[in-house]
């Protein structure tokens, strides 16, 4: 072989070996519907992606903002998602209408409800409820009769005020309550030196999962690594966000800096969501995880909110290859 053919061959050899690594390196395209507007709500997600752990396990992952005219639901039965994070009554309702869902992770161990008052006329128990006056949006009632019912409580005794979300109705007292999540009004109002009192529903029967993770029956028989890959990505991201909430809360502003959020309202908001996120359930089986007791209980609570589902909903294959071993 003369020295022209031997470079020749050695180019042609090159460019193989680049293509093979071209090939090897190759990215899975896959996207993630968020259930709101970008921010620290979902911190594990933008650590996972600044970090590079996705990336590290074969996926180019997206993550498709949310917010009042991008439902979850629709992306994820069109394939436009590969998962979407839902919550178990929005999962039921959709199922009802024909949506092949299934829950496969839940981030929030417990429901982020809760009836926000005052320091001065604190409500402390669902027992405090009657002779209440409690804003709230009245697609909510649902949640404020299930509350009552689990409780022993008459609903007709509470005076349910229709207001819009925020916590000024609360602050000029014409309301006593303001049924809220923890994580968004009371951190507004600590922002503003003003600090509620906060009754967590799920301290008092109010179970149902919030920010779930749903996927179709369909990728989870056919797209079950990229699944795996995902969930394990949202798992590292959770742990780092839990380790250093404040850190979360940096990136999570530094990522979006024209999504109008400050840093201390984002920190105090990962500092109340993340001991919502994590139990002593979370601690001995990993992050996401959930029992069939845990299910039982938000069937029966999908039943006062008129939701009829079975087991079936919930599929925890995913979760236990994540935290496999």
């Amino acid at each position: 072989m003369n020295r022209r053919d031997f470079l020749g061959a050695t180019a042609g050899l090159a460019a193989s070996a680049g293509l093979r690594a071209q090939a090897a390196w190759a990215q899975v395209p896959v996207a993630l519907q968020l259930s709101w507007l970008h921010s620290v709500q979902f911190a594990g997600s933008y650590i996972a992606l600044d970090r590079g752990w996705w990336r590290e396990a074969g996926l180019e992952v997206s993550l498709l903002q949310g917010g009042p005219n991008a439902p979850v639901e629709p992306p994820v039965v069109a394939g436009n998602a590969l998962v979407g994070i839902s919550a178990a009554d929005y999962a039921a309702a959709a199922v009802a209408q024909g949506a092949p869902f299934r829950i496969i992770g839940v981030a929030m161990q417990k429901n982020p409800f809760v009836i926000a008052s005052l320091a001065d006329n604190p409500i402390a128990s669902p027992a405090d409820l009657p002779g209440k006056r409690i804003g709230m949006a009245v697609s909510n009632t649902p949640v404020l009769q299930a509350l009552c019912s689990l409780n022993g409580v008459d609903i007709a005794a509470v005076q349910i005020v229709p207001t819009q979300y925020s916590a000024q109705p609360l602050v000029a007292g014409q309301v006593d309550g303001l049924l809220c999540w923890e994580t968004d009004l009371p951190v507004a109002m600590a922002i503003q030196g003003i600090e509620a009192h906060t009754m967590l529903m799920a301290d008092h029967g109010y179970a149902l999962q919030s920010q779930t993770y749903v996927a179709t029956v369909d990728s989870l028989a056919t797209r079950r690594k990229e699944l795996v890959a995902l969930m394990a990505g949202e798992a590292r991201g959770w742990d780092a966000c839990r380790a250093d909430t404040d850190a979360a809360a940096e990136l999570t502003v530094r990522m979006f800096p024209d999504a109008g959020m400050d840093l201390p309202t984002q920190q105090l908001q990962a500092r109340r969501q993340v001991p919502l996120m994590f139990s002593d359930l979370t601690d001995a089986h990993g992050f996401g995880w959930w029992t069939d007791e845990t299910v039982e209980e938000n069937i029966r609570i999908l039943s006062l909110l008129g939701r009829t589902v079975t087991r079936d909903l919930w599929d925890r294959s995913i979760l236990e290859d994540v935290h496999a071993g």
